[in-house]
Order: C-alpha cells, then structure tokens, then sequence
C-alpha cells in the first residue's frame, strides 16, 4: 500500500466514551461500548503495521490534555456520543479545530445536521433527493398528518444504528403508532420522534467514499431465514446481534442515484465518508431513508464500509490510506 508522502508519524483514534449510566436503554449502550475495541483494532492491525504511532483515546473531558501530550498528525474520529448523547458528537471536531488538528469525517456543521433526521430529510426534501414522506413528532398527542399513508415507521429522531428498530416499529393504523410513539418518548426522555411512510421492498447500503474522485459504492441487504421480522428491515437484532442475518451483494446503483447521493453528501455537509441507507420499491425507485455521517468504520465481517467496498475489491487498508490522504489535503473541510 502506497501512503502519502510524507508518511504521517503519529495518527489518535478517538472513540465513543461509552458508559453504562450515560444511556437509558441497553440497546443504545451496545451500540456504542464496541467502539474502543474496534478502535485498538484499527491501530493494533492496520496502522500500527504500517509504521505509524498510534494512540487511542476516548473522547471526554481529558480529550485536550491527550492529545496535547501525543501530539497526533492528525486524529481518526470514531466519537458518535459525548456523554451518550450524538447531538454531542459536533464537539469533538469543534476540539479538534480549536486544537488544529486534521481529522476524519465530518466537521461540526456536517455532525450537527446529521444527528437531527428530520433536518437531514427537510434538506434531502429541499433538492429533489428522493425520500419518504414524514413528519416530526414532538408530543405524544401531537395529530398525525393525513397526507401520510400506513404504514409508518417511528424513529428516534437523534439516534442512529437501528436502535429500537423491530417490527413494532412500522405502524400499520393510528392505534399502533400512538403505542409506538408513547413507548419511544417515554423511554427516551421526549426525545422527538420521525414517522415516515415504511417503503416495502429492497433494502440497499450507499457508501459515499472521498478521493481523487468522489465514488459510490452499494450493496443490498439479502435476509435469510434467520430474520423473522415481517418487514425484512436491518433491525437491532440483524445489525448487532450474534448471528448473521443478511449478506451483502453487489449492487448497481443507476447514475442518476448516484448523482443524487454525492449531491447530497455535499448538501449536508458530509466529508471524507458516509453511508446512506437506501429503500428499492417493486417500481425500481430509490428512497433515501437515513444517513449517516461518519458511519461505522473497519473491515468486512466488522463495518458495512469494509464489507461493501471488499465487493468492490476494496481491502480496509486501501480505505484508511483514502482517509489519510483526504485528511491531509490542506483544502478539505473547515467547520
């Protein structure tokens, strides 16, 4: 693997600060306490290997004295929760620019669009990206929008990574989804809630990567038998649980798909990477159904990133050497 000239000496991993008090359910702490190992991970078998001091760090309130004391050139930002919150997540790279230091992902506006889905899918909404109609509910017994068509699926509007996300999600009357939407607001503290229109078909992951040019990469979601859900979505289960319950295949995204996923990686302020979770009806069109910026990142079997670009025949280190040259332009991202 050819690295940038010169080779970069020291690089930080920052991961998730997870601890079992910061989050009310379960779920959620699962899906943010793997984050250290994979981090050590990336440094133990990839950078490390490649010559390069690596230190790992959780991003809390010792965040600055860290990295003064290591004095990275440059930092890989794994961080989706401060304090178990993502909306928290825009202050690592706020540190990481005061401090100026380069850094992987996106900056603070990019994180701060991203970990309110309702802005992300008004701005998708705003330039004619395709998603599904939606409305953000912020009270329990706030009225449903009749232009709305069930079934719906309820979402935890500042959370990402299938948390909460079962059959019981996908409302087939108002009954259901008045339970649904209670059950999620009671659980996690009036966190308001997404209802959007449940788009059956195909499920697709985009991975919009940076580089000497800006490539998609996608591959579809094949469930086997092991998912019982109905709905045949990326539950909680299928995403974190200890039997796989999906394969990745190739899959060919029309040129027109792709042009809407790198205008709106640019549209909401995205950088070096990002997935975005795709729905294909039985017509062929695409929905937009989330994005996430700074998505999960390691090998196959590990990270959707790694799994799908190795369809392409992308190996993890080819992506880390994208990031670190992305990282290194002295023309990327500001804030």
């Amino acid at each position: 693997m050819n690295l940038p000239d010169p080779l970069p000496k020291r690089i930080a991993i920052l991961y998730s600060d997870a601890r079992r008090e910061y989050f009310p359910t379960e779920q959620l702490f699962i899906s943010e306490v793997e984050v250290k190992d994979r981090a050590q991970m990336i440094a133990d078998k990839y950078l490390q290997k490649m010559g390069i001091q690596t230190a790992c760090f959780p991003g809390d309130t010792n965040i600055v004295e860290n990295l003064k004391a290591f004095k990275p050139d440059f930092v890989l930002n794994l961080v989706d929760t401060v304090y178990g919150k993502e909306t928290l997540s825009a202050t690592i790279p706020a540190t990481l620019e005061l401090l100026s230091i380069p850094y992987t992902g996106a900056g603070m506006l990019g994180l701060s669009i991203n970990t309110n889905k309702y802005l992300t899918k008004n701005l998708l909404w705003q330039y004619g990206i395709t998603t599904p109609k939606y409305q953000l509910i912020t009270e329990a017994s706030e009225e449903i929008e009749p232009r709305l068509d069930y079934p719906l699926i309820a979402k935890l509007n500042e959370v990402h990574g299938s948390i909460e996300m079962d059959d019981t999600a996908i409302c087939v009357d108002e009954t259901s989804l008045r339970k649904r939407i209670k059950y999620l607001m009671t659980t996690y503290h009036n966190m308001p809630v997404l209802v959007e229109e449940y788009i059956a078909g195909r499920e697709v992951a985009a991975h919009v990567v940076e580089g000497i040019n800006t490539k998609v990469y996608a591959g579809e979601k094949l469930f086997n038998d092991k998912l019982t859900s109905k709905y045949k979505i990326a539950s909680f289960d299928a995403v974190w649980g200890d039997i796989d319950m999906y394969t990745n295949i190739k899959y060919d995204l029309p040129d027109h798909v792709k042009l809407q996923l790198k205008k709106a990686f640019e549209i909401l302020k995205l950088d070096d990477y990002a997935k975005f979770d795709m729905r294909v009806d039985e017509s062929g069109r695409h929905y937009v159904i989330d994005v996430n910026a700074n998505p999960c990142l390691g090998p196959k079997n590990v990270a959707s990133i790694g799994g799908v670009l190795a369809l392409y025949d992308i190996e993890f280190d080819e992506i880390l050497k994208r990031l670190i040259e992305n990282t290194l332009n002295p023309t990327r991202k500001t804030a």
